[in-house]
């Protein structure tokens, strides 16, 4: 029972991140949908618990690159690409430190 409840809670979360990262592309969103859905369909059959782990596995990785990595593009003319870049995407800039300061002890 408990796999159950996160297999749904999983099924839920990828329809969230769905719904945020493919905001106002109608084709996107559905296409997402019926990936989700298929996908979850497939294996609704499946009893091993170990193959259940791997698939949650799959899923939760999947939602995290969703998350992460994919960026909106509207095109705003022939050759120009305006980038919608969500929360999740925005990371703090760290500079690049060829040689890593050393701490001196006292």
């Amino acid at each position: 029972m408990e796999s159950r409840r996160k297999v749904l809670q999983l099924f839920k979360a990828l329809h969230r991140t769905r719904q945020q990262v493919f905001k106002n592309d109608v084709e996107a969103l559905e296409a997402a949908r019926r990936k989700i859905n298929e996908e979850f369909r497939n294996n609704q059959g499946e009893t091993s618990s170990e193959k259940i782990e791997e698939l949650m596995k799959i899923g939760l990785d999947v939602e995290v690159i969703l998350r992460t990595s994919v960026i909106q593009g509207v095109h705003t003319g022939p050759d120009r690409l305006l980038l919608i870049a969500r929360k999740d995407l925005l990371l703090d800039n760290v500079p690049y430190r060829d040689m890593p300061t050393q701490k001196h002890k006292p």
